[in-house]
């Protein structure tokens, strides 16, 4: 599907503010290993939730998980396409200076690599894991993560050896971005997308769903394909917030049906943007994850310490183990009421009591004070001091983007969106645009009774209400033509306006300042004087 891998790319420009993102990401394993990390070491939490963290966690580069069936462009070592899910591997795509692959044995022990937690999903996993390695501008600032084929009808019957979605979970804690991926000819979502889906319960701020190919069907039929794939997903993502759906035609054929384009383009570009943003969001989003594993791992820390508590010094340790596991909901309610703690910030109750059957709690420990003071001290203090780096680089990396591929062409001459359209019409041309519908704006302007070439603000604005746009629109357009501020219009003037309140009734943005090719030709003189 998405052609973000171009075959040819340039050098990265170095970001400007490289120290200060060593600073911050110094700072995250700092804190991580500090505070965090003995906190959950003490009380087992990764062997309840999320392997511990290493340096490669965060000194990556972004990672986009895409879910679904799609087409990458540019091909990669160990790709294989198919009119049917082909892909049984998860590939993790990663710039190398040559082309190569990497199995996923030996993928797990690279500590430049954060794939080293994957170790404990098997043999059965790791021998349909591999990294491919390209020379690819794109590859240069954000990694993709290829996952299989989802599965549908009888072939979901077949075990893949792994459980596909803890592996699914695993990534969507790591990477930046969650792509689902639906073909209009294709959306129903089978109980093995169903689950994956589910698994990415938590990670929501993450998630974008596309709709691919949607050029194969007119617009009545797209509403209604729109319509059946948000009602899907509304029984799958159980979220207050609507997802973002990006509709087009993502891949580089030609569009079977033309009269959405302009839709499907701004889709492209918004996409595209969220992307490219990545890098420069990418610090901000290992904060913002690592202040929601800290959460999760005090609330695990009064869970298991409450367990511990309750637990008898001697006899009926087993009675009693059964007995806690069944009020684990009670025990919730419990201690949120207790530590002041959001229902929201709780393990799903479900599989918390599936993980505690293979545990003797007497073996657990009690709760030490000490430890939670240290990640409260640490979200409370230490956070917000990294937050205000964080907004420095943000600050001094404005073009930290990602470029090359698709992403290099998506504003390239004339195909930039928008090129030739409302108030870009006419950029190139060397009359005024506006001078082919002056005549019949002159008409108009003669019968407001201009004084000395000039009509005064109250006819112009009785001619403008007739648009029948809000005055704040309207105002805007007032701002614009009247180029000289002298609170009145001459018939250059008077036509600017007319076009661009035609602008806006065909749906266009207005600009915030008068483009050059857009000033009246004999007020051009004195605008340049003014310069």
């Amino acid at each position: 599907m998405f052609s973000w891998l171009g075959k040819e790319g340039r050098r990265a420009r170095a970001g400007e503010g490289e120290d200060v993102v060593e600073t911050v990401t110094g700072g995250l394993k700092e804190l991580y290993s500090k505070k965090l990390l003995p906190l959950e070491e003490h009380y087992r939490f990764h062997e309840f939730h999320s392997p511990a963290l290493e340096d490669a966690d965060f000194d990556n580069k972004p990672m986009v998980l895409l879910v679904g069936q799609y087409l990458l462009e540019q091909d990669f070592p160990g790709m294989r396409i198919g009119p049917e899910p082909t892909t049984d591997s998860f590939i993790a795509v990663m710039y190398g200076d040559t082309e190569g692959s990497t199995p996923g044995n030996a993928l797990v022990v690279d500590p430049k690599k954060p794939f080293r937690k994957l170790s404990r999903f098997g043999n059965a996993f790791l021998n349909r894991f591999m990294c491919a390695q390209l020379p690819n501008q794109v590859l240069k600032s954000i990694s993709i993560i290829d996952s299989p084929g989802i599965l549908s009808g009888e072939k979901q019957r077949i075990s893949r050896g792994y459980d596909f979605c803890e592996v699914l979970r695993w990534f969507a804690e790591r990477v930046d971005r969650i792509i689902l991926l639906f073909d209009a000819h294709k959306l129903d979502i089978s109980d093995e997308f169903s689950e994956a889906i589910k698994a990415f319960r938590g990670q929501d701020d993450k998630i974008r769903v596309v709709l691919n190919k949607a050029d194969q069907v007119d617009t009545q039929q797209l509403m209604r394909v729109y319509g059946a794939l948000m009602w899907s997903l509304g029984k799958v993502i159980n979220t207050p917030e609507v997802l973002r759906v990006y509709i087009g035609s993502f891949w580089a054929m030609p569009l079977q049906n033309t009269e959405n384009r302009k839709l499907f383009e701004a889709e492209a570009q918004d996409l595209f943007r969220d992307i490219q943003n990545l890098p420069q969001k990418a610090t901000v989003r290992k904060l913002n994850d690592l202040i929601k594993r800290s959460r999760l791992a005090k609330v695990h820390a009064y869970i298991i310490s409450q367990l511990k508590k309750e637990m008898p010094a001697v006899f009926g340790k087993e009675n009693k183990k059964k007995e806690l596991i069944s009020k684990l909901p009670e025990i919730y309610r419990q201690l949120q009421l207790e530590h002041h703690i959001s229902p929201g910030d709780f393990p799903e109750v479900k599989k918390m009591q599936e993980l505690l059957e293979n545990y003797d709690f007497s073996k657990f420990h009690s709760l030490k004070p000490k430890l939670i003071e240290a990640v409260d001290n640490m979200l409370a203090n230490k956070v917000a001091f990294l937050m205000t780096l964080v907004t420095q680089e943000e600050r001094n990396t404005p073009n930290q983007k990602v470029q090359g591929g698709a992403f290099e062409g998506t504003t390239a001459g004339p195909f930039d969106h928008g090129y030739g359209e409302g108030a870009k019409e006419g950029a190139d041309e060397e009359e005024w645009v506006v001078a082919k519908d002056k005549p019949a704006y002159d008409e108009i302007f003669y019968t407001l009774s201009p004084v000395n070439g000039r009509i005064s603000g109250a006819s112009a604005k009785k001619e403008m209400l007739t648009s029948k746009l809000p005055n704040s629109v309207l105002g805007k357009i007032w701002k614009l033509a009247d180029c000289d501020n002298d609170g009145m219009l001459d018939e250059e003037e008077f036509a600017l306006a007319k076009h661009l309140i035609k602008i806006k009734l065909e749906g266009y943005e207005l600009p915030t300042s008068l483009p050059l090719h857009l000033v009246p030709p004999s007020h051009r003189k004195s605008l340049r004087g003014a310069e």
